[in-house]
């Protein structure tokens, strides 16, 4: 394909995808909540396997040994230096991967239709429940970048798996029902926005962090797309849009978003709930203070990456791009300079970890995440 070149057939292909499911998940989905049947699985059974493998659920149903049979073994292309090298770049990056992630990726995307209505449907980003779903969402993120996470008994690989899950009972919840027009928008959770919101964690994150000002190497950005590479395998995203390199994510960006269309009324409400939720998180000094500044520097940061239309199209409050340039200075010290040496990018990683610790604090506050948090 030449630069700027539309591709039709891939085109076609995203739109066959928006009715594809993940059929693993699906069968599983459905012998979890589908009563009556003879092989009926249970949440007990799922969490055990999850926890302990498939071989330590007895007489386990067939939909859940098949479902595990997908996500247990390591597929031969995975390199597990390469996902640990790439969980190390994410937690350099630190603030700037929570900033693009937060302002870019999910804040942006709600300007589109679709995706976002389920999010309303669920009631999983509205009112209250707005700082614990991001909180949990962010835990999930980081979760993946820990340490040995994706390895099998790690937190980061049942976390995921558990995601996958989530999605399918989601389908099984929605799918030709409740309102959901199907041939609008696609199942509630398809192959096509797998694919998409796959694409906003890895290359998405790497161009985002440099807008930001953060040095990106050709290492960093191979092994970023690496581990997730592996941690799509794990959600069920097809196997051919998984990408070892971030021109072929770019590349699927740009086309699923000559699908989207603009302009509906889930979004508004899914950002605003976002930024006021700003206003509930904890700090132990100076709360007040902290959490208006707080709430100003991520309508700051919206205005850079979105710009006046994009605040517009949101319903959020004009502002004005003040919080970047001191980030911008600080960045390009850090990034630019001090990240050429060894132990500069050591010093990173520290305070990029230190940061995400304090971050998630502030969401959770006193509560501990887990796995069962993360049930539908």
């Amino acid at each position: 394909m030449s630069r700027g070149r539309v591709d039709e057939r891939l085109l076609a292909t995203i739109g066959e995808r928006l009715t594809a499911r993940d059929e693993l998940g699906a069968a599983l989905a459905g012998a979890l909540r589908d009563t009556g049947r003879p092989d009926r699985a249970t949440m007990k059974q799922f969490r055990r396997a999850l926890r302990d493998g498939i071989d330590a659920v007895p007489d386990a149903p067939g939909a859940l040994r098949d479902f595990f049979a997908a996500v247990e073994p390591v597929p031969d292309w995975v390199d597990f230096d390469l996902v640990e090298e790439g969980a190390r770049a994410s937690r350099r990056f630190g603030r700037n991967t929570a900033d693009v992630m937060l302002q870019l990726a999910l804040i942006g995307s709600y300007r589109f239709d679709g995706p976002p209505r389920l999010l309303v449907e669920t009631g999983g980003l509205v009112g209250g429940s707005a700082l614990r779903r991001i909180a949990e969402t962010q835990h999930w993120a980081t979760a993946v970048t820990a340490p040995g996470a994706l390895r099998r008994d790690g937190e980061g690989f049942r976390l995921t798996v558990h995601v996958r899950l989530m999605h399918a009972l989601v389908n099984h919840r929605f799918e030709g029902g409740g309102g959901w027009d199907t041939g609008r928008w696609g199942l509630p959770v398809n192959q096509s926005d797998l694919a998409a919101t796959l694409g906003l964690f890895n290359a998405v994150q790497l161009l985002g962090v440099r807008l930001l000002g953060v040095r990106v190497t050709r290492a960093d950005s191979r092994a970023v797309m690496h581990l997730w590479k592996y941690v799509g395998h794990l959600l069920g995203v097809d196997e051919d849009w998984l990408f070892d390199h971030e021109s072929q994510q770019h590349r699927l960006n740009y086309h699923l978003l000559l699908t989207q269309s603009y302009g509906g009324t889930a979004g508004p409400p899914l950002a605003g709930a976002l930024v006021e939720a700003q206003r509930h998180l904890h700090f132990t000094h100076f709360a007040r203070l902290r959490r208006a500044y707080t709430r100003a520097r991520l309508l700051s940061m919206l205005r850079y990456f979105l710009g006046r239309r994009g605040l517009r199209d949101l319903g959020l409050p004009p502002a004005l791009p003040w919080a970047l340039p001191p980030l911008m200075a600080a960045n390009l010290l850090r990034y630019q300079i001090l990240g050429r040496t060894e132990a500069g990018r050591a010093h990173l990683q520290r305070r990029g970890e230190r940061f995400i610790e304090r971050h998630l604090r502030r969401h959770f506050h006193e509560q501990t995440p887990d796995v069962a948090a993360f049930d539908v």
